[in-house]
C-alpha cells in the first residue's frame, strides 16, 4: 500500500473530525449552530434553540418516512459570554456555521431563512434565526412552531429544494381557473383583501390581467385534507410531509418548478447529497431520543505561522514569505490575538513563542523574527510537531487554535503518516502550497480541520502569496473589526503602474497602501479624492524587504485614491491595499468567493461564487469579475453574473455565478474582483429562501386574522464607489486527457410567456455554447394544451417555427413572439418549454415550463372567496345576478308607473 493510500485510509478513519454535516446510522451529527459575536448573553437563548431542535428532530423523523432525525449539535457562544460549563471549540467556526443565530440585516427584519448559492439538489450556505425569533413566542403563531420552521429550512440547506410558494406571484391562472400558488393544490382556503383598518373584503381583480390584485391574500383553511407541503407552509397543523409526485402542483410559478421541475419528495431521494443513504436507511428499531447538545466557545484567536525554509525556497521565495507573512501580521491579525512563529527544513524550531498583539511595537518584533535564510531539506513532519508544541504551551492542548502551514516542495518525510494526528488535535490547519510541488496532503488537511487550502504562485506580479495571507482572517460575525481588502493588483512595466482604489463610506480606519517593487526603489504619488498628495516622504520604506508602505492617518476620505507609481527600469510592481470598518456600528461591504467543488475530475460542471454584501444586505447591479489562475500559468477572466440564469440560482440576492469550463489539469488559484457598475450598484432588500409569514387561517369559515408583520423596508439604497478583492480558497482538477470536457448549453430556468389577443411573446436569458459561456447554435421551442406531457416527454409538444430566431450571447435577453396556427379561446392555457443546442448537436435539459393564458379583458369580476374558482362560473354568475337586477328594477317600475296611472284616473272620475 502506497503512502497516498494509507493517508486516504487514515483520514477516512479521522472523519469525525471533518467540519461537515454527515449521517451517522439515522441521525445527523456536527451540526454546527453559533451565535454572532453581536449578540449579548442570554441562557434563554441557548434553551430556545435546545427546544427547537428537538421539535425538529421529531418532526422530522415523522416527515420523512421514520428514516433520519437530529442526533447531536454543537452550539458556539461568543467569546464574551461568561464561562459556565462550556467547552473549548475545536474547528467549529461563526463563518462555518450552519445555523447561524444573529442580528437580521435590517431593522425589524426576522424572518428565517436560508442562504442558498448552488443548483437544485446542492446543499445550501446556512440557515440564519434572529435572537428575537428564537425569544419572542408571539412569532409562532405567524410563522409555524419553530421545529417545524427548522425543519423546513433543513431542506433547503441540506437537499437543496426551493420554497413551494411566491410572494411575488401568489396567483396565476389554470385553464379559467384563479389559483393560489401552493402545493399541494388540495391545499384549501380563501381570498381576502385586509383593509387598512384591519377589516376583510372581496378581492379585487387588475384590469389589464385580471388576475387578483397584490393586495389580495389567500388564507388557508386551518383543517385541510392533505398532508403536504412543507415547502408551502409547514405552519398548519395538518401539513407533516414533502409533496411526492402524486400531489406535486407542477402549474404553480414557484422556485421549486422553476429550478427543479420535480416534486421536493423527488429531489430528496434522488438528487441530495443524501439520496444514496435515505434510499438505503431503514427505520430504526425504536424512535430516536432528544438530540444531545454540546455548547462551546472560542476565545482570543491563537494562530502558529509555520513556514519553511528549505533550500527550494532560497532567493525571491523566502523574500516574498517574508513580505507576506509582514503583511499578515501588521495589517491582518486583529488585537489581543496570539501568534507564534515556527521554521523548518531538515530540522523545525521555534522563532517566536505565543506573543498577545497588543501593540504596534509587538507587531513589529513579531515581523523581525520572521526567518530571512533557506536552506536544507523538506521535513514537514518536524514542521507540524514544533508548531503543535508551541500552541499547547498556553493550555496544554491546541484545541481551536490555528496553523497557518507553508510550504513550497515535496515533503522528504512521509507528511501522510503524520497529517491525521495533527488532523486530531483539533486545531484548524489553513495551508499553502507555494509552487507546483506542495504535498497533495496540505488539502486534506485543510479540508477535515475547517481550515483554508491556497496555492499560490511566485510570479510577483500575481500578488498570489500576499492575497493568501491577507484572506487568514477568522469572522466571528462582526464584520466592523476584521480587515478589508480594497484591491490587489500587479504589474510588469518599465515606466508608470496607474490606478484608481475606490473608499467607500463603510470602511476608511487602518487604511494601508503597500507596494512591493522587484529591483529598484520607484516613485510613488497617491492622491486623496480632496486633491492632498502623498508622496515618498509619507511613507515608510523597508529596503529589505522591497516594500513601501502608506498608512493613512485618521480615517481614509472617502472617495476615489489614484496611484501612480513610476519606474525607470522593467519590473514587477504589485499594490495592496487593506482597511476597516468607518464605523463600530455599521458593518463594511465584503465579498466572500469560492468553488463549488474544491477537487473535480470534469464531469461535473464547476461554478464560480462571489457573494457581495454588507451584514447580509445583498449589494446588487456590482461589476463582478473573476480570475482563475492554474499552476501553469494558463489565466482565464470572465464577468460573474446576478442574473438567475445559467449557474446563477436568483436574480439580484448579491450572488454573481458563472460556469468554469475552461479546467486544466492541476491546481489552480481563485481570485475576484468588484466595483461599483457605472454608479448602478445598491444596497437590496434580501432575497432568500425561507418559511412563510402567515397572515391568518380560516377556522370553521371564518377568517382569524394573524397580528402583521413589521414593516420591513424594501427600498433599494445607493452604493458610492468602492473596489474589493476577495481570494478563495484554491481546487484542483484531474482530468482523463489533457482538453478541458465539453458541456451542452446550460439549463433555462427563466423562460416566461405571454399571451396578447393571438399572440404568444417568449422571453428567456440566453444560455452559451458551453453552460452559460460562450454562444449557443439553436433554439427548439414546443408547446402542449398538457403541461405534464411537455415536461416528461418534451419531444411530443407542438414544434414553434425557431427559423428567425438566431441566439445571441450568453446572458443576453431573447425574446420570441409568434401565432399559433388556430385561434387562441377565451381561458386557454398553453405550457412552453425550450432546449437550446451547441455546434457538436449537444442537447440542453428541458428548460423550465412556462404557461400562459388567454384572458380577454372584461368588467372585473367580483371578489373570490374559493381557490380555483372558474372564471367562466363567476363571469355567468354575474350575468344572472345582473339580469336578474334587471329584471326587479323592471317589475318595480312597471307597477309604480301602473299605480300613478291608476291614481290620475280616479282623480278624473272625482272631477
Amino acid at each position: 500500500m502506497d503512502s497516498r493510500a494509507v493517508f486516504v485510509l487514515l483520514w477516512m478513519l479521522l472523519s469525525s473530525t471533518s467540519t461537515g454535516i454527515k449521517l451517522d446510522g439515522n441521525g445527523y451529527v456536527d451540526i454546527i449552530i453559533a451565535i454572532g459575536s453581536r449578540v449579548p448573553q442570554d441562557d434563554m437563548l441557548i434553551d430556545k434553540i435546545k427546544e427547537m431542535v428537538t421539535e425538529g428532530s421529531y418532526y422530522l423523523y415523522d416527515a420523512l418516512d421514520e428514516k433520519v432525525y437530529f442526533k447531536d449539535a454543537t452550539i458556539l457562544v461568543p467569546s464574551h459570554w461568561s464561562v459556565k460549563d462550556f467547552s473549548k471549540a475545536r474547528t467549529e467556526s461563526f463563518e462555518k456555521a450552519h445555523i447561524k443565530i444573529d442580528y437580521a440585516n435590517s431593522v425589524n427584519n426576522i424572518e428565517p431563512y436560508t442562504k442558498q448559492y448552488g443548483e437544485c439538489g446542492d446543499e445550501g450556505e446556512f440557515i440564519h434565526f434572529t435572537p428575537e425569533y428564537l425569544l419572542n413566542d408571539t412569532l409562532i403563531e405567524l410563522y409555524g412552531s419553530r421545529g417545524r420552521v427548522l425543519v423546513h429550512e433543513w431542506a433547503h440547506l441540506r437537499w437543496g429544494v426551493y420554497d413551494e410558494n411566491n410572494d411575488k406571484k401568489p396567483f396565476y391562472y389554470s385553464n379559467g381557473r384563479i389559483e393560489p400558488t401552493r402545493c399541494s393544490k388540495n391545499i384549501e382556503g380563501q381570498f381576502y383583501e385586509v383593509t387598512a383598518g384591519g377589516s376583510l373584503q372581496q378581492c379585487r381583480t387588475d384590469p389589464e390581467t385580471l388576475l387578483l390584485t397584490k393586495e389580495c391574500t389567500f388564507f388557508p383553511d386551518r383543517n385541510q385534507i392533505t398532508n403536504s407541503s412543507i415547502m408551502f407552509l409547514p405552519s398548519l397543523d395538518p401539513v407533516t410531509a414533502f409533496c411526492h409526485e402524486n400531489e406535486h402542483n407542477y402549474e404553480a410559478p414557484n422556485m421549486q418548478n422553476i429550478k427543479c421541475g420535480k416534486a421536493t419528495w423527488t429531489v430528496i431521494f434522488e438528487d441530495s447529497v443524501d439520496k444514496d443513504a435515505l434510499r438505503s436507511l431503514k427505520p430504526p428499531e425504536s424512535p430516536p431520543p432528544p438530540p444531545s447538545f454540546k455548547i462551546v466557545q472560542r476565545k482570543q484567536r491563537v494562530v502558529c505561522l509555520i513556514l519553511d525554509v528549505s533550500g527550494s525556497m532560497r532567493g525571491s521565495r523566502i523574500l516574498l514569505q517574508q513580505q507576506a507573512a509582514t503583511h499578515f501580521l501588521r495589517n491582518i491579525i486583529e488585537e489581543q490575538a496570539s501568534v507564534g512563529i515556527v521554521q523548518f527544513s531538515t530540522s523545525a524550531s521555534t522563532l517566536s513563542p505565543l506573543t498577545t498583539i497588543d501593540s504596534d511595537n509587538t507587531r513589529e518584533n513579531l515581523i523581525k523574527m520572521l526567518p530571512k535564510v533557506a536552506d536544507g531539506w523538506t521535513n514537514m513532519c518536524l514542521g507540524l510537531s514544533q508548531g503543535l508544541q508551541v500552541l499547547t504551551v498556553d493550555n496544554g492542548d491546541a484545541l481551536g487554535d490555528e496553523i497557518i502551514f507553508l510550504t513550497d516542495g515535496e515533503a522528504t518525510d512521509n507528511i501522510e503518516l503524520c497529517a491525521p494526528s495533527a488532523i486530531k488535535s483539533g486545531a484548524i490547519i489553513s495551508t499553502v502550497a507555494f509552487g507546483k510541488k506542495a504535498a497533495t496532503a496540505l488539502i486534506e488537511m485543510a479540508e477535515q480541520t475547517g481550515g483554508k487550502f491556497i496555492y499560490a504562485n511566485d510570479e510577483l506580479t500575481s500578488n498570489q502569496l500576499m492575497d493568501a495571507f491577507a484572506s487568514f482572517t477568522f469572522s466571528t460575525g462582526d464584520y466592523t473589526k476584521e480587515p478589508v481588502q480594497l484591491e490587489s493588483v500587479g504589474e510588469r512595466t518599465s515606466d508608470w503602474f496607474n490606478g484608481t482604489v475606490s473608499v467607500d463610506q463603510t470602511v476608511g480606519n487602518k487604511t494601508s497602501f503597500v507596494i512591493i517593487y522587484e529591483l529598484s526603489f520607484p516613485s510613488v504619488y497617491i492622491q486623496s479624492p480632496s486633491g492632498l498628495i502623498y508622496t515618498q516622504t509619507n511613507t515608510s520604506h523597508d529596503k529589505l524587504l522591497k516594500t513601501v508602505t502608506l498608512n493613512v492617518p485618521g480615517t481614509a476620505e472617502p472617495g476615489d485614491w489614484q496611484y501612480s507609481i513610476q519606474t525607470t527600469i522593467l519590473q514587477a510592481l504589485t499594490l495592496t491595499v487593506t482597511s476597516q470598518a468607518a464605523q463600530a456600528d455599521v458593518p463594511p461591504i465584503t465579498v466572500k468567493t469560492r468553488m463549488n467543488q474544491k477537487s473535480s475530475d470534469g464531469t461535473k460542471p464547476m461554478i464560480v461564487f462571489a457573494e457581495v454584501s454588507q451584514n447580509y444586505r445583498p449589494v446588487i447591479n456590482a461589476e463582478v469579475w473573476a480570475t482563475l489562475e492554474s499552476e501553469t500559468g494558463i489565466e482565464h477572466t470572465f464577468q460573474l453574473l446576478d442574473n438567475g440564469a445559467g449557474a446563477d440560482a436568483s436574480q439580484g440576492d448579491g450572488i454573481y455565478s458563472r460556469y468554469f469550463t475552461k479546467m486544466v489539469n492541476g491546481r489552480s488559484s481563485l481570485k475576484v474582483r468588484v466595483k461599483n457598475q457605472e454608479g448602478q450598484t445598491r444596497l437590496a432588500a434580501p432575497k432568500k429562501s425561507g418559511a412563510p409569514y402567515v397572515p391568518g387561517y380560516v377556522v370553521n369559515g371564518v377568517v382569524q386574522l394573524n397580528p402583521p408583520k413589521p414593516p420591513v423596508s424594501e427600498e433599494p439604497l445607493e452604493v458610492g464607489s468602492f473596489t474589493r478583492t476577495a481570494t478563495g480558497e484554491s481546487f484542483e482538477v484531474t482530468l482523463s486527457g489533457t482538453a478541458p470536457p465539453n458541456f451542452p448549453p446550460n439549463r433555462i430556468t427563466d423562460l416566461s410567456a405571454e399571451i396578447h389577443e393571438d399572440t404568444v411573446l417568449l422571453s428567456w436569458t440566453a444560455p452559451g455554447e458551453d453552460l452559460d459561456q460562450g454562444t449557443a447554435k439553436s433554439y427548439e421551442i414546443r408547446w402542449s394544451f398538457d403541461l405534464d406531457m411537455l415536461r416528461d416527454s418534451f419531444s411530443n409538444g407542438h414544434v414553434v417555427n425557431t427559423a428567425a430566431v438566431s441566439p445571441q450571447e450568453a446572458g443576453s435577453v431573447e425574446q420570441h413572439s409568434f401565432n399559433l396556427s388556430f385561434p387562441i379561446q377565451n381561458g386557454t392555457t398553453l405550457s412552453f418549454a425550450i432546449q437550446s443546442e451547441d455546434e457538436v448537436n449537444a442537447t440542453s435539459e428541458t428548460s423550465n415550463i412556462a404557461q400562459a393564458s388567454k384572458i380577454l379583458r372584461a368588467p372585473k369580476p367580483p371578489g373570490i372567496s374559493n381557490p380555483g374558482m372558474n372564471l367562466t362560473v363567476l363571469v355567468i354568475s354575474v350575468c344572472v345576478v345582473t339580469m336578474v337586477i334587471c329584471f326587479i328594477v323592471a317589475v318595480t317600475t312597471w307597477a309604480v308607473k301602473r299605480k300613478k296611472l291608476s291614481s290620475e284616473s280616479k282623480v278624473e272620475l272625482t272631477i
